[in-house]
Order: structure tokens, then C-alpha cells, then sequence
């Protein structure tokens, strides 16, 4: 009897390295190897904190808000299930920095453009938006209809983003555009006075002038500048995932589901004028 069970575990390990050298001649991965942050895990990255309408009470892993959503959306795309989905934190600038980095994915609006590229990867776009000129009600800048209402003022935007770009590009005014380190800082300004307007993305717009301004007014939206304002998903430069990670971006902009989110989160798009 031990004699066969001898016999059995040695033919037994026989095959298991068979198997291991069958395996190494023809260049197949280890099971254990991943190219996932953690195996069997997709680690999302948002902001600390996190904003309406992108993510609801700063709390992502509720689904709720429409970048919470979207990730959600992919993880499914990808075969994750909800319970798999694990959300951490980044900065927006370390999000976009060379190097390393501790998430799969990352969504905090970042808009694609050829300078980042250079330090990460993006997804195909799952939004694209507008940006918007917003005030509040006393200021000079409410009174405008048009770009060209606009140009004798003040306006400000975070320093670094398209909204800052569009100022410059689009609306031309005749004093410099105002930089900020953040929308928060900016509208702090408006506030104060010492800006007549900000711009910043549309939904974006809504949020301030409908939740945190008082008497904000939404002067409109602009047309689109030099740079399109298209959002990507962040991946770690050349990260493996960066082609799995589109192809279900685009499957969900191709099944509706995309628009189903946007509608459901950013419904609010419609019906800002358009200036001239």
C-alpha cells in the first residue's frame, strides 16, 4: 500500500511539472501574475474629497454620481463584480504625474490632451462637455449676453485647466485671465468681488450656481476652444489595461449606456444658451 501511494504521488508531481515546463516553453503567464493593482480586484481612484454631481456624498462605492457610475459601468465591462470594485484616493496632479501609481484607474474630469499624454495613459473619452461663464447677481458680468459682453471683465479659472485656456482663446479679454489654484479658490473670488466672472465645465456651472453661490447666475456656455474638453480615464503610462479599458468605454458609449448615465447625472446640460 505505500508502495502505491508512493508510485501515485511521484506520477502525480511528474505531471505537475510537465505541466510547469509545457507552460514556460509556450511563454503562458503564471496564474498568480496580474495586471491588476490586486488580483481579482479593479482599485479605482476619485479625489478626496469627491464632488457632485461626479460622485454623491463624497462616497464613490455607493454607485451614486456619474464618474461613480461610469466606474462601475467598466468594472462590469471588464467582469468585475460591484463587490470587487475597490476605490482609493489621489490628488488630482499626482493622478496625472509620471510614475507609478496604486490605482487601475482614476476619473476626476480629467480632460485628454497630447502634454499629459506624455506622463499617462488615457481611455477613449466617456464625456465630452462645454465650458461655461457663471457669476453671481450684483456683478457687472450678470448683464452679459454675448463673448463680446464679456471682454471688458475680469474672469478667472483654475490655472492649468480648459476652462483657463478658453478665457484666453475664446472670449479674449482685454484684461489677463485671472488664475486660480482650484475652482474652490476661484469661486471664493467671485465672491469676494475680485473677479466678475469664472469659468469652469458645465455641469460643473450648474453645481455652483444652483448649490453653493448665492445668486449665482449661469451667463452660458462657450464654444469649444483649441482644446476639446473630452474626459479620459487615467492609467499608469503604458499601463496593459489601457486597451481593455477603452474597448469597454466604447461598448458602453456604443450600447447607450453612456447617455443612460450622463442623462440620469448630467441632465442638467440642456438649455444653458450657447453665447455668440
Amino acid at each position: 500500500m505505500p508502495s502505491t501511494l508512493f508510485r501515485s504521488a511521484a506520477a502525480t508531481g511528474a505531471i505537475l511539472v510537465v505541466t510547469a515546463l509545457a507552460a514556460c516553453a509556450s511563454g503562458a503567464a503564471p496564474e498568480s501574475e496580474s495586471d491588476y493593482v490586486t488580483d481579482g480586484k479593479f482599485t479605482v481612484a476619485t479625489g478626496e474629497p469627491a464632488y457632485y454631481p461626479y460622485v454623491i456624498d463624497d462616497e464613490p462605492e455607493s454607485g451614486e454620481g456619474f464618474e461613480s457610475a461610469v466606474a462601475y459601468a467598466v468594472a462590469d465591462e471588464l467582469g468585475f463584480a460591484a463587490d470587487d470594485v475597490v476605490w482609493v484616493r489621489s490628488t488630482f496632479d499626482s493622478a496625472i504625474a509620471p510614475g507609478a501609481k496604486d490605482f487601475d484607474v482614476n476619473l476626476q474630469q480629467f480632460t485628454i490632451s497630447d502634454e499629459r499624454r506624455d506622463a499617462v495613459d488615457f481611455s477613449s473619452s466617456y464625456y465630452s462637455t462645454p465650458q461655461a461663464v457663471i457669476t453671481v447677481e450684483g456683478s457687472p458680468a450678470a448683464e452679459a449676453s454675448s463673448i463680446a459682453d464679456l471682454s471688458g471683465y475680469l474672469i478667472g479659472a483654475a490655472t492649468g485647466t480648459t476652462s483657463f485656456t478658453t478665457i484666453e482663446e475664446v472670449i479674449q479679454p482685454s484684461s489677463a485671465a485671472q488664475a486660480f489654484n482650484s475652482n474652490d479658490d476661484a469661486k471664493l473670488a467671485l465672491e469676494n468681488g475680485t473677479v466678475d466672472a469664472i469659468v469652469v465645465d458645465l455641469p460643473t456651472a450648474y453645481y455652483l450656481t444652483g448649490v453653493e453661490l448665492t445668486g449665482g447666475v449661469l451667463i452660458g456656455q462657450l464654444p469649444v476652444s483649441g482644446i476639446a474638453d473630452e474626459w479620459g480615464i487615467v492609467l499608469e503610462k503604458d499601463s496593459p489595461l489601457t486597451d481593455e479599458v477603452s474597448a469597454a468605454v466604447d461598448t458602453l458609449r456604443e450600447d447607450g449606456t453612456l447617455q443612460e448615465i450622463t442623462d440620469e447625472w448630467l441632465g442638467a446640460d440642456a438649455g444653458a444658451p450657447v453665447l455668440e
